[in-house]
């Protein structure tokens, strides 16, 4: 399985999380919702995740071996630092309700 395309939106903020990512594997599965985290050891690569009742967070996707993990890493690391536009919070709040109104028109 191959990371055939990467989509990123930098997003500028005093926050962690630095951008928003959706990724297309093989050229036929998308995952949405990955994020590039500033954390104690530098830029990472976070998975779609959503909090439990309990208040922790688990992966809804995940890689099940090290090697996927990488290749993620690497592509979306890849197209972060060639981008250079960054989208503004406010901006990036607008365009997610967009994608949440269109959604809701789709199904």
């Amino acid at each position: 399985m191959k990371v055939t395309d990467v989509r990123l939106r930098k997003i500028a903020s005093d926050s962690r999380m630095k951008a928003l990512v959706s990724i297309t594997l093989d050229d036929a599965f998308v995952i949405h919702d990955l994020r590039v985290i500033e954390g104690n050891n530098g830029l990472f690569v976070a998975m779609p995740s959503k909090r439990t009742p309990d208040g922790e967070f688990r992966d809804i996707a995940h890689p099940i071996n090290s090697e996927m993990r990488q290749e993620i890493q690497a592509a979306v690391m890849k197209v972060y630092d060639e981008t250079e536009e960054v989208v503004s919070e406010k901006e990036q709040n607008e365009s997610t309700s967009n994608e949440e109104e269109n959604k809701d028109e789709v199904e």
